[in-house]
């Protein structure tokens, strides 16, 4: 796919947000890097909780599937040099991953969810053929804040916020501290972000 002649544009990862319109699945937002419009694309919560910990700089007590890939890849001398999304059908895009090991360049196919997990941690770009970006993007303005990997805004997830706020700065690390070691990554996205907050005020 790759040696086509085609326009690619390159994206940047801006989050991950709850999908509220289907149970246990997350939006992937990609946005051009220059340019206004976003690219959402549904994925699994064990796939969101894969990148978002990435990005919420986490570190689990065991590593994750694409962790252990990282690693072997290194071990092999392999590195992934980017990330091409090059097709997209009913809603459903196609990504390709080009690995170099210093004497061959292979393209594998991959699901977006996981080629986007490798991406982040082999610090590689991202493209997305420029014709799907006409096709799916929607340029819209988000708000950081929007971008989380929070639960539904229930009354549940309310009432989880306002205990979290209520935590001391040493009990939310301890609370974060025990949620890695839980494995539960999404509560422990929330509790560094409220770390993160209160470092800011």
């Amino acid at each position: 796919m790759l040696d086509k002649l085609v326009e690619k544009v390159k994206l940047s990862i801006l989050g991950i947000s709850y999908n509220q319109t289907k149970s246990g699945a997350y939006a992937l937002i990609l946005s051009e890097e220059s340019g206004k419009r976003r690219i959402p694309i549904i994925i699994g919560g064990s796939e969101a909780q894969a990148i978002a910990i990435h990005l919420e700089g986490l570190k689990p007590p065991r590593p994750l599937t694409h962790d252990l890939f990282v690693s072997f890849s290194e071990a092999f001398n392999i590195k992934v040099q980017e990330i091409y999304i090059y097709k997209m059908v009913d809603g459903v895009f196609y990504s390709e991953i080009l690995f170099d090991d210093g004497k061959n360049r292979i393209r594998v196919d991959a699901r977006t969810s996981d080629a986007v997990a490798l991406a982040i941690r082999f610090n590689a770009p991202i493209f997305i053929e420029k014709k799907i970006v006409d096709k799916a993007g929607l340029e819209i303005e988000v708000q950081e804040e929007e971008i989380s990997i929070d639960g539904p805004s229930e009354d549940k997830a309310y009432e989880a916020d306002v205990k979290i706020s209520s935590l001391s700065e040493e009990e939310l690390k301890i609370a974060l501290k025990e949620s890695i070691a839980d494995e539960n990554y999404e509560l422990a996205g929330v509790l560094k972000a409220e770390l993160e907050r209160r470092k800011k005020e």
